[in-house]
């Protein structure tokens, strides 16, 4: 199984309304991923490590599949719509990494 996470970093001025992400764009990306998309979990940053530090990202995404391919094979014709809904939560560069997920 694989995990895709898509961070989006916390800055002083950076806008992320997480309302919008829970409620309109998740729902619309597992609809277009379809069975391909096992699961999803959200993370939303409270706090940095350090006493009164603020979150180093407002949120993180985690999307999990079978494999690289499945993923692969499920975003790429949906790649565009799922791109371009970004700007309607977010003024920040999402930070993508995909991992093995281990047990």
């Amino acid at each position: 199984m694989i995990k895709v996470t898509v961070l989006y970093p916390k800055t002083a001025t950076s806008r992320f309304d997480i309302t919008y992400y829970l409620e309109r764009h998740l729902p619309m990306v597992r609809q277009r991923l379809g069975a391909a998309c096992l699961k999803t979990r959200v993370d939303e940053g409270l706090a940095g490590g350090a006493p009164d530090a603020p979150p180093p990202y407002a949120a993180v995404g985690h999307m999990y599949f079978e494999s690289v391919a499945s993923f692969q094979a499920a975003f790429g014709p949906n790649a565009r719509d799922i791109m371009a809904d970004i700007p309607n939560y977010t003024d920040v560069q999402p930070v993508v990494q995909i991992s093995q997920v281990r047990e």
